[in-house]
């Protein structure tokens, strides 16, 4: 393997896949293949075909396409895709090949996935995007953990990718991402149950200045506005990741009632659909409060 020129593959080509094959360049990226699932479906397929076309990646029409010349393959399915795309492909991987697993999982879907990439003869490695892939796109911060990720490291380095290891376990980085998303995608239902509530009541503007009196550091109708688009935009893939979520604290031992709420929550609003429109918590909300 090439760790300072490596061929990729992608399964999944969605915005994390484009986010990194664009800031990879054109030179990686032209010699990269990619197969998502979308493809199969003629009513979705225009998506990923758009995606790969904009990153300058050829997009397959099967996943033996994608993999078959691959020293390093990107996993970026939906959370509740990641094992299956695992077992669906392990048998395709050149051996040796990395198989970088960046869906948000719990660690027990990840060391899942792990003995099936392992026991293929691949390289499993467990990866945590810990930040929006825009703008820095490829050089997004990333956690990795597991017995490959210190020769990952490397090929990620080699390519200018920002990946910190975390250990030599299975799961030392996807519960990182796992505990933090309590928090973030917890604070983004709370903003969608009390501040749609509020503005509903009529209320909303005394909320929001008791909220900023009470934590004048954050900027209360900025941060309502951006939680309500991240739920909007991407509401049906944070609720995958909370099922996970409350999966790795069922795991742990641990009741997991407001990760499962969060998941109603980021379902409700991101089956909506909804085009965020403009940049303002009013707008939105009410888009919002006329589709529940």
């Amino acid at each position: 393997m090439n760790t300072d020129n490596p061929t990729l593959g992608f399964i999944g080509f969605g915005e994390a896949a484009e986010a990194f094959a664009t800031g990879l360049g054109p030179e990686i990226a032209g010699r990269s293949r990619a197969y998502d699932i979308k493809v199969a479906e003629p009513k979705l397929a225009a998506l990923p075909k758009e995606r790969a076309a904009r990153a300058g990646v050829t997009l397959t029409g099967n996943r033996a396409a994608a993999l078959e010349a691959a020293d390093a393959v990107f996993c970026l399915v939906t959370a509740d895709r990641a094992t299956a795309a695992a077992e669906e492909c392990a048998e395709l991987l050149r051996q040796g090949s990395f198989w970088f697993d960046g869906n948000s999982c719990s660690p027990g879907a990840k060391r899942r996935s792990a003995a099936t990439i392992d026991a293929a003869g691949g390289r499993y490695v467990d990866i945590a995007i810990m930040a929006p892939v825009y703008p820095k796109m490829h050089k997004t911060p990333l956690l990795i953990a597991g017995p490959h990720a210190k020769d990952a490291a490397e090929v990620l380095g080699a390519m200018g990718m920002n990946a910190r290891v975390m250990g030599e376990n299975i799961g030392d980085a996807s519960s990182i991402k796992m505990m933090r998303s309590v928090m973030i995608k917890g604070m983004e239902a709370l903003t969608a149950e009390c501040l749609l509530a509020a503005r509903r009541a009529g209320v909303e503007e005394k909320v929001l200045a008791s909220l900023s009196a009470s934590n004048p550091e954050i900027d209360w109708p900025k941060q309502a506005a951006y939680n309500l688009e991240r739920m909007m935009v991407h509401g049906r893939r944070r609720a995958a990741e909370m099922r996970e979520v409350a999966i790795t604290l069922e795991e742990l031992g641990l009741p997991n009632g407001l990760a499962q709420a969060t998941v109603e929550w980021q379902q409700r609003i991101g089956d909506m659909a909804l085009d965020p429109g403009e940049d303002s918590f009013a707008a939105r909300a009410d888009l919002a409060l006329k589709k529940l």
